[in-house]
């Protein structure tokens, strides 16, 4: 008989916001194990958000030319065939419904079983750079994590450190603002919370603020304030009037929405082509990848089926599979969601296995406009050949890294 999953719960408080001469402190938070991760600046390129970008969008596998991690970041590099499994696979998530996919999948089993002797170690992250953190130390061995967080490590690296060996979900992220505020005009003076510095969503409120003619600057002088705050610590300084909206990703959003009276300004789906833009990634240790890549292929297949299941179920029996989510969440984040919350969130998101990685390098383009990251080179980010392996034996099309790696 396996061993029972060990869960290690770590979260990343930010700091909060100063407003009206009031500190306000921040909620008590149980950990197992705390790291105290930087708000880490992002190493990538410049560009605009979503639809603006769509002619960007269609070259944009034609990478980065930059000085930077890429050019020779061991695209294709060898794996070890005759290592056999690992003793044990450390996987780090949130306990959030971008990622519902591993929320889900331990919950009833399938990451484990699908692991066979490999025994399943997680660990709980409320940040992405927290996560990054534990995988570049060797903590963790993979991550579901945001695309800018991994776009960080792997240049921080000198392309070295990580490899995104799927996408997870596309989707899933609102700006949410308080009554009266009907366009970025209105916001001229406001405070606003993301979940971190430089990460994808604060990027992206960044990018939007400036396309509409509004300071924003990491060192001060801005015409509108963006605290990163822990997304929990948001709903309720919303609540208190401390802050007048946040960029956020599921169910956060929609829990200001539902919980606190806020109202839905930019739907981010609306500035990208087709709606669609990565939001969760799973991220891999190089080495990990090199030295057990049997036991990386066992866990794209316990996220291929749990995929399928998901997709499945939300279609012929909704409330069946979302109250497995939910349990999911319970377990992870420590309290389920409110029913509606979870049917709205989930509606906001698409659960794939393609990592959209023709976007990337508009991601990259957005870190430099947003003014958190400097140019750099992505190629070599993804490896994609186990994955597309396994959906060629599921009779599936293959997913490209769009010249950005392996496939």
């Amino acid at each position: 008989m396996s061993e029972p999953i060990k869960t290690v719960r770590i979260e990343v408080v930010p700091r909060e916001p100063r407003r009206r001469g009031l500190i306000l402190r921040s909620r008590r938070v149980e950990i197992t194990t705390a790291i105290l991760a930087l708000a880490v600046l992002l190493a990538v390129g410049s560009g605009f958000l979503g639809a603006r970008l769509a002619a960007n969008a269609a070259s944009a596998g034609d990478g980065v030319d930059a000085a930077g991690a890429g050019a020779g970041a061991l695209a294709e590099f060898p794996v070890d065939t005759a290592s056999g499994d690992a003793e044990v696979l450390r996987l780090g998530y949130f306990g959030n419904v971008t990622h519902a996919l591993p929320v889900a999948g331990v919950q009833k089993g399938e990451y484990q079983s699908a692991l066979g002797a490999t025994r399943l170690e997680t660990q709980i992250f409320n940040a992405g750079p927290a996560a990054v953190e534990a995988l570049n130390a060797g903590a963790i061995d993979a991550a579901y994590l945001g695309p800018n967080p991994a776009i960080n490590s792997f240049v921080q690296s000198g392309g070295e450190s990580v490899r995104i060996v799927s996408g997870a979900a596309s989707g899933g992220a609102q700006l949410v603002v308080r009554e009266g505020v009907k366009s970025a005009s209105d916001l001229r003076g406001a405070t606003l919370a993301t979940p971190n510095l430089g990460g994808t969503q604060d990027v992206a409120l960044r990018v939007w603020l400036k396309q509409n003619g509004l300071l924003v600057d990491t060192t001060g002088g801005s015409d509108v304030t963006i605290n990163p705050t822990a997304n929990a610590r948001t709903l309720q300084l919303f609540r208190d009037g401390a802050i007048d909206g946040a960029w956020l990703p599921e169910p956060w959003s929609t829990r200001l929405v539902q919980e606190a009276g806020a109202r839905v300004l930019v739907d981010e789906s609306s500035l990208w082509e087709n709606g669609a833009f990565p939001t969760t990634a799973l991220a891999v240790n190089t080495e990990f990848l090199k030295k057990y890549p049997a036991t990386v292929k066992k866990l794209l297949a316990a996220e291929l089926e749990t995929k399928d299941w998901l997709v499945s179920g939300l279609r012929s029996d909704p409330g069946a599979t979302l109250s497995v989510v939910n349990d999911g969440l319970k377990a992870t984040a420590g309290a389920g969601l409110p029913p509606s919350v979870l049917e709205t969130s989930v509606q906001n998101l698409a659960f794939t296995a393609d990592p959209n990685a023709s976007l990337y390098p508009i991601l990259l383009r957005n870190g430099v406009a947003a003014g958190v990251t400097k140019d750099a080179d992505v190629t070599g980010l993804f490896d994609l050949r186990i994955l597309n392996e396994l959906l060629a034996e599921r009779g599936k099309n293959p997913v490209s890294a769009a010249g950005l790696g392996a496939e």
